[in-house]
């Protein structure tokens, strides 16, 4: 069975998952190593497959995962991971999973072979949260 995705449903499963990995990163910043966590992350995202796969191989704007603080970029992206996990068990019912485990496998490729602070546990606590929402 073929899935149609709108336009704006990819955006927001986009915006979602790398948002996820934007925030996690920014959590990082007080350990030293956002970077890192980014680029783990990124790359782990675009090793998913199936559907959420196709989705997540064509990278979100820029702007879309720019803001002033962690709590103007969290506004945007923890409503967007709900929002994509409520679209897939709706119009995907077996990408819904697809999604949480690709998006929780980039926070853990993230933050593998360190020590995650307290600030990057408390955001892979909040980003669980988010797409267990829906």
């Amino acid at each position: 069975m073929s899935t149609t995705l709108t336009t704006q449903d990819q955006n927001t499963i986009r915006l979602a998952a790398y948002g996820a990995v934007t925030l996690l990163s920014a959590a990082a910043a007080a350990g030293g190593s956002p970077h890192k966590v980014a680029s783990n992350g990124s790359i782990a995202l675009g090793s998913s497959t199936g559907l959420v796969g196709h989705i997540l191989a064509k990278y979100p704007s820029h702007k879309d995962l720019n803001g002033r603080s962690v709590a103007d970029i969290a506004d945007r992206v923890l409503p967007a991971l709900t929002e994509a996990s409520a679209l897939l068990r709706t119009q995907a019912p077996d990408e819904a999973a697809n999604f949480r485990g690709t998006v929780l496998t980039a926070l853990e490729s993230a933050t593998h072979n360190t020590r995650p602070t307290p600030a990057v546990t408390d955001m892979i606590r909040k980003i669980t949260a988010a797409i267990d929402a829906a």
